[in-house]
């Protein structure tokens, strides 16, 4: 292997950790979270409006966007652990 071939392989790999660097920031950023969060509420109320049974429909959506974020939250936790006994 050349010099030259090394160079882009190396060049290659530095491209890739990059990338997934980025890629996990993403996946644990807050903003990826509240982003979610938001996305499931509005999802939620317009299910809600739908079916139109639901006495407090701002109020009862926040609840599967709590029950979601309180996972997000509690998922690095159980990974963890799940690492830890892998």
């Amino acid at each position: 292997m050349s010099e030259k071939d090394l160079a882009k392989e190396i060049d290659a790999i530095k491209a890739r950790n990059k990338r997934v660097e980025t890629d996990k920031a993403w996946e644990t950023s807050w903003t990826r979270r509240l982003c979610i969060a938001a996305l499931t509420y509005i999802v939620v109320v317009v299910y809600s409006f739908t079916i139109s049974r639901v006495q407090n429909i701002w109020l009862s959506s926040l609840v599967p966007v709590i029950g979601f974020t309180l996972s997000t939250l509690s998922l690095s936790l159980v990974r963890k652990i799940w690492e830890k006994n892998k």
